[in-house]
C-alpha cells in the first residue's frame, strides 16, 4: 500500500532523476569511446565491487538465493541487464531530444502496468497529474516552441528507448509488489546493501552475457581510452547506480510506482539544466515553467493516493 508523500520521500524520489540526468549526459559523452553494452556491464561490475563490503553477507545465504532465483533473475534482467544497456544503445542511434520524449512516457507505462497486472487503477487525480507532467516535459523538449514537436522524426533507435522504459516500469512494479516469499517474515534478512548487491549479481550475469555477444557481433565494440573515461565509469557506478537505485527502491516501495513515475519526469528538466550549464548558457523561462508543471502533476497525483 502506498503512503502519503512527505518531504523525505520527495527528496528520495528527486535525487535519482538528477543523477540519471547526469547519466544521460555521460552516456552521450561515451559514444565512440565505450561500447554501450560494455559500458552497462562495467558500470555494474564496479558498483558490485564498491558495494561488496556492505552487502556480501546476503550472497552467503545460498538457500535463500536458490529458492528465489526466478524473481531475483527477473529483477536483474529488467533493472540492471536491460534498462541501462538499452538506454546507452539508444543514445548511439537516437537524438537526445527523441530519447527524452520517449522517457517522458514512463508515467503512462507505470499506470498501465499497474492497472493490467496488479489491478491498481489510476484515479482521476493521477491521470490529471500525468497530463500536467507530460505537458511540462513537452515544454522542455520543444524549448518553449510547441511547433518544434511536429518536426520530430523517429528512428529505429527510438524503439530501444521505448523498450527501456517498459523494462523500467516492470522493474519498479516488481519492487513495489514482490511475491509472497519476499514479504514480511518470509523475506530474507537482507538490508538495502545486501538486496541491491543480490540484484546486481543477477544483473551482471545478464549484462556480462550481452557484453560478450556485443564484443563478438559488433564491429564497433572497441574501447578508446581517454583521461575522462575512468571518471565516467566511477560516476555511473556510484551516482546513477548505487545512490539512485537505493533512493528509488526506498521511494517506490513506500509511495508506489505510479506516483514515483511522475518524479522520473524531472529527468529531462535536470538534463536540460545540466546541458545548458556545460555549454555556459543560462536556463530559459520554459525550464522553470516545466518544473512547475511537473511538480503540480506530482502534487495532484499524490493527493489521490494520500
Amino acid at each position: 500500500m502506498s503512503h502519503a508523500l512527505t518531504p523525505r520521500l520527495a527528496f528520495l524520489l528527486t535525487l535519482p532523476p538528477l543523477l540519471w540526468a547526469g547519466n544521460a549526459v555521460v552516456g552521450r559523452l561515451a559514444v565512440g569511446a565505450v561500447p554501450p553494452i560494455a559500458l552497462n556491464f562495467s558500470r555494474w561490475l564496479l558498483a558490485f565491487v564498491l558495494l561488496w563490503p556492505l552487502g556480501r553477507q546476503a550472497l552467503a545465504n545460498r538457500q535463500a538465493l536458490a529458492s528465489r532465483w526466478r524473481y531475483l533473475a527477473l529483477l536483474g534482467l529488467l533493472g540492471m541487464g536491460s534498462y541501462n544497456a538499452l538506454q546507452y544503445m539508444a543514445l548511439h542511434t537516437s537524438s537526445p531530444l527523441n530519447v527524452t520524449l520517449i522517457a517522458a512516457s514512463s508515467p503512462v507505462w507505470m499506470l498501465g502496468f499497474g492497472s493490467l497486472l496488479y489491478g491498481v487503477h489510476p484515479s482521476r487525480r493521477e491521470l490529471g497529474g500525468a497530463v500536467l507532467s507530460l505537458i511540462g516535459v513537452a515544454l522542455v523538449i520543444a524549448r518553449g516552441q510547441p511547433s518544434r514537436l511536429a518536426e520530430l522524426q523517429f528512428v529505429p533507435g527510438d524503439l530501444l528507448m521505448l523498450l527501456a522504459i517498459v523494462s523500467w516500469a516492470l522493474y519498479s512494479w516488481l519492487l513495489a509488489r514482490p511475491p509472497a516469499h519476499m514479504q514480511g517474515s518470509q523475506r530474507p534478512d537482507w538490508d538495502w546493501a545486501g538486496f541491491l548487491l543480490v540484484q546486481i549479481s543477477f544483473g551482471l550475469l545478464w549484462s556480462g552475457g550481452m557484453a560478450g555477444i556485443e564484443a563478438v557481433v559488433s564491429n564497433d565494440a572497441h574501447w578508446h581510452w581517454t583521461p575522462w573515461v575512468p571518471a565516467l565509469l566511477v560516476y555511473v557506478a556510484i551516482g546513477p547506480s548505487l545512490v539512485a537505485y537505493r533512493c528509488w527502491g526506498l521511494g517506490v516501495s513506500t509511495v508506489g510506482p505510479s506516483i514515483a513515475a511522475f518524479f522520473g519526469n524531472l529527468t529531462p528538466v535536470f538534463a536540460a539544466v545540466l546541458s545548458t550549464a556545460l555549454l555556459g548558457e543560462a536556463p530559459h523561462w520554459y525550464h522553470g515553467a516545466a518544473f512547475a508543471l511537473i511538480v503540480a502533476g506530482i502534487w495532484l497525483s499524490a493527493r489521490g493516493r494520500g
